[in-house]
């Protein structure tokens, strides 16, 4: 239902330009053995699903998605090449835990090296790419840590490459959705690798321990995580049609709760959410009245596609409202800032989407003015 409101209160529309990026709050109630959850739609990044996602907690090798991000990035600026060979140091090499299996003192193409921790979890792979990009591992997780504090995930802390338990290595899972979505945007061309199988290296062959991957489901990453203080994690995406969601869960109690609690919760969102397409970019969406304008209306336009995720239940109550102090005075400029488009929908916060100018309006010329000016009164706006 489309609603217009002309005039209005113009603090209103300044107030609604800030709050344009603020994430509504979770939508729904819904519950999970996960210690930690939240579940995210990657289009809209609106949370549908929330459990202590601002917490602190433990990643385990979910850590290793911060480090291979950062690899990304030098691939794609070009600091890094696919067969740049990565040297194996003793301290790679005899680092515990899940294993690539590389041999110390050999060079290993940083294409292997990639899918040894992607796929095999391999600490040993993990920690020689630290050593690659910063020189030692303690300098690399201060490389994570800043980079992650650039991209906004500011309640991160790394303090190792891998995941490997330290009382001060500390994300949340709200950070690590957030992590997912930018290294499926940023890098599509790489991306692929989380939702290979399996991988074999030096006559070793290891399967993803992803357990979404198996289950035909539309999943295609990320990352799973364990260590006895973090519990059983996965960081997941699963992709249906034009729809795909993001999943965070840690502190479970084993693989088979790891995989349970990940299937269920996605199919959850995919079930109860669908997709509203609100604007298209450039199209528009409303007119807005002109007031002393060569035009007697201006169209307005968003500066970007407008969808939201919405209970399927709720849609038929979805409000949409174009607000804005009108009639406006000419001239106005195309791109100029002059509605905002207001959404209520049951259950869910409030959504404001800044519209503006369609295209350029003159101002009329002093007869036309005049003109213009006795028709309102005589006639009024609708004159």
């Amino acid at each position: 239902m489309l609603r217009r409101h002309s005039p209005i209160a113009t603090v209103l529309v300044a107030v609604a330009v800030a709050a344009v990026m603020a994430l509504a709050r979770p939508v729904a109630a819904m519950d999970t053995n996960a210690r930690e959850a939240i579940l995210m739609d990657y289009d809209t990044g609106q949370i549908l699903f929330a459990k202590d996602a601002d917490k602190p907690m433990p990643p385990a090798s979910m850590t290793k998605i911060m480090t291979v991000f950062l690899a990304f990035e030098r691939l794609k600026d070009g600091r890094l090449k696919e067969t740049d060979e990565i040297p194996i140091s003793e301290t790679a090499w005899r680092k515990g835990g899940s294993k690539m299996f590389v041999e110390v003192g050999t060079r290993v193409p940083l294409s292997d090296i990639l899918q040894g921790i992607i796929v095999q979890s391999g600490n040993d792979a993990t920690i020689a790419l630290a050593e690659a990009i910063s020189g030692s591992e303690e300098a690399f997780a201060e490389l994570m840590t800043r980079r992650a504090h650039e991209l906004g995930l500011v309640d991160s802390t790394f303090r190792n490459s891998t995941g490997w338990p330290d009382p001060e290595h500390r994300t949340t899972a709200h950070d690590l959705a957030r992590l997912a979505a930018e290294v499926i945007r940023r890098f599509p061309e790489h991306y692929a690798l989380f939702s290979e199988t399996s991988y074999t290296y030096n006559n070793i062959k290891q399967g993803n321990r992803n357990p979404l991957l198996y289950k035909n489901m539309g999943a295609d990453g990320l990352k799973t995580g364990h260590t006895e203080n973090a519990g059983y994690g996965l960081t997941a995406s699963a992709k249906r049609g034009d729809r795909r969601l993001i999943l965070v869960v840690n502190g479970l109690k084993s693989v088979r709760e790891r995989s349970d609690e990940a299937e269920r919760l996605l199919e959850w969102g995919f079930r109860e959410f669908e997709h509203v397409n609100l604007a298209r970019q450039g199209m528009p969406v409303e007119t807005a009245e002109v007031w002393l304008g060569d035009s007697p209306k201006v169209p307005l336009v968003s500066d970007r596609d407008i969808s939201l995720s919405v209970r399927r239940t709720a849609r038929k109550d979805m409000t949409v409202t174009v607000e804005y102090t009108g009639p406006i005075p000419a001239p106005i400029v195309a791109g100029q800032p002059i509605a905002m488009l207001r959404v209520s929908v049951p259950d869910m916060e409030d959504r404001s989407f800044p519209l503006y100018a369609g295209a350029d309006v003159g101002r009329l010329g002093p007869v036309g003015r005049i003109t213009s000016a006795l028709g309102h009164l005589i006639w009024g706006a609708g004159g």
